[in-house]
């Protein structure tokens, strides 16, 4: 495991820049270990719900966390708006960064993560694959 921090600046969008930094790092599986830091647009699928809810205006990120790859993402978060409330769900496209987003990266580059159809739970779901280290088994 690697480990790389990240700031992320004004007008970035969060998943969008963190599908870059991963790409860029050429690897197929990270976590993101934690996230801080502020929205000015909060879109957030929640538990159960088909699309995400836009939420507008200054927003704290409390927390950031998930599992990156190339082919599927699963994040979660959870903000506070400017009067304390906090609301939290699964990321989704479209969350834009106010101030600064500082993120901590747990990069993988012995494992390739997927995301398959699962039977049991009717998602697709996480597949982890050891990937063999350059010059051998």
């Amino acid at each position: 495991m690697r480990t790389l921090p990240v700031r992320l600046h004004p007008r970035q969008d969060l998943r969008g820049a963190l599908a870059s930094i991963l790409a860029d790092t050429g690897g197929g599986a990270a976590f993101v270990l934690q996230g801080i830091g502020s929205l000015s647009v909060a879109r957030i699928r929640f538990a159960g719900k088909p699309e995400a809810t836009e939420l507008r205006g200054d927003l704290e990120i409390l927390t950031l966390a998930g599992s990156l790859s190339s082919d599927g993402w699963h994040l979660h978060i959870t903000v506070a708006d400017a009067q304390g409330r906090v609301t939290g769900g699964h990321v989704a496209p479209g969350c834009i960064v106010r101030t600064t987003a500082e993120i901590l990266l747990a990069l993988l580059p012995e494992n390739a993560f997927s995301r398959e159809p699962d039977a049991e739970s009717g998602c697709n779901e996480l597949v982890i694959r050891p990937v063999a280290p350059p010059g051998g088994a």
